[in-house]
């Protein structure tokens, strides 16, 4: 009924020398926490475990220096790329970028091109991070998206977002938002090709990348998926998609947003992305839809009620200002920097 404790201090250190593997693998994980009051035990540990016999228990200590913070085994983990098993080498490439550790991007780059498909994912998603150069990065991006597996063209696709431009970058620590992030040039480029791409995974997330970035170029993906004329398999890209065809005001998306929003009756808010498709159509002006985010803001538990904030925000439903207005300040009722940023969302919106 009830889950394992984690492990102690002790505990995990001891288990990381049993004789099962699977044992020495989850004691690697349940160490990492330990780092905080045990830093240089748990370090030494974890690298001494990426020479374990187990390819699991090297994965699994990658991972952990990672979670552990672990700078000091940069060198052993770009050691760990080179390793015979293509899972520790993933695991490896993950916790260097993680790490954001610079010292590996000429490993990681070499990864790029590794003739495993999900050693290329991981190198995809690590060395944007690790890059020290911009434009490196964005060339690799770049030939990431011409992959002949769809999966790593995609990732491709959704790095360049997190990547964004030099201006981005250096105004990080400033509330830039990764919705509003652009993207580089290059990158936008191969985008809109990639929106012919054989893959509808790729298409998708092509759409959504240059819908994000304030284009319009796929907003016929967009609908489509609304539809359900299209599928992806990337669950954040089919939300996005709904959110993006009631920011655009796509109105051909309507029956697909109503079937998805409303359809099954009290089983409805199980379905899948009922709540994106509600927020879609409050922003589309759909009646029904904008009754139920000024419904959700009077809900019983603050939960629902801030989630009902959340829905002002992307539907900008002007109709919500007094209900934020009697909320403003007030943390039992909602989160009162949500309940301020809708404010401030509306008011930009009425400009």
């Amino acid at each position: 009924m009830f889950g394992r404790a984690p492990r102690s201090f002790d505990a995990a250190l001891r288990d990381l020398s049993a004789k099962r593997a699977d044992v020495r693998a989850s004691a690697a994980e349940e160490l990492a926490p330990h780092a905080e009051n045990h830093r240089t035990e748990v370090v030494d540990a974890l690298r001494h475990a990426l020479d374990d016999s187990a390819a699991e228990v090297r994965a699994a200590a990658a991972l952990a220096l990672a979670d552990a913070g672990a700078d000091e085994a940069v060198p052993t983990l770009i050691e760990a790329i080179a390793d015979e098993d293509d899972h520790v080498q993933q695991m490896a490439i993950t916790a260097l970028g993680e790490l954001r550790a610079s010292a590996a991007a000429e490993a990681i780059r070499g990864a790029l091109s590794h003739e495993a498909a999900p050693v290329r994912f991981q190198a995809v998603i690590a060395y944007p991070r690790v890059a020290t150069d911009h434009e490196d990065a964005v060339r690799a991006l770049v030939e990431a998206t011409r992959d002949e597996d769809a999966l790593v063209r995609h990732i491709a696709l959704r790095m360049a977002e997190e990547l964004g431009t030099p201006h981005t970058q250096d105004t990080e620590n400033e509330g830039t938002k990764a919705d509003d992030t652009p993207i580089a040039a290059p990158l936008l480029t191969r985008a809109r090709a990639l929106l012919r791409d054989d893959s509808d995974v790729v298409r998708i997330a092509a759409a959504v990348v240059l819908a994000r970035a304030g284009l319009r170029d796929g907003t016929d993906i967009l609908i489509g998926v609304a539809n359900r004329e299209l599928v992806t398999s990337e669950a954040d890209d089919e939300a996005a998609a709904l959110d993006l065809c009631g920011e655009l005001a796509l109105k051909e998306a309507t029956p697909g947003l109503v079937e998805r929003g409303y359809s099954g009756g009290l089983l409805t808010s199980r379905n899948a992305f009922a709540w994106q498709a509600r927020v879609a159509l409050a922003a589309l002006g759909y009646e029904r839809a904008q009754k139920w985010v000024l419904a959700e803001l009077k809900a019983w538990t603050r939960e629902r009620r801030t989630l009902g904030v959340a829905a002002v925000i992307q539907s900008k439903l002007a109709a919500a200002r007094p209900l934020l207005e009697a909320m403003r300040g007030d943390p039992t009722r909602a989160d009162p920097e949500l309940v301020a940023e809708a404010l401030a969302t509306l008011d930009a919106n009425e400009r």
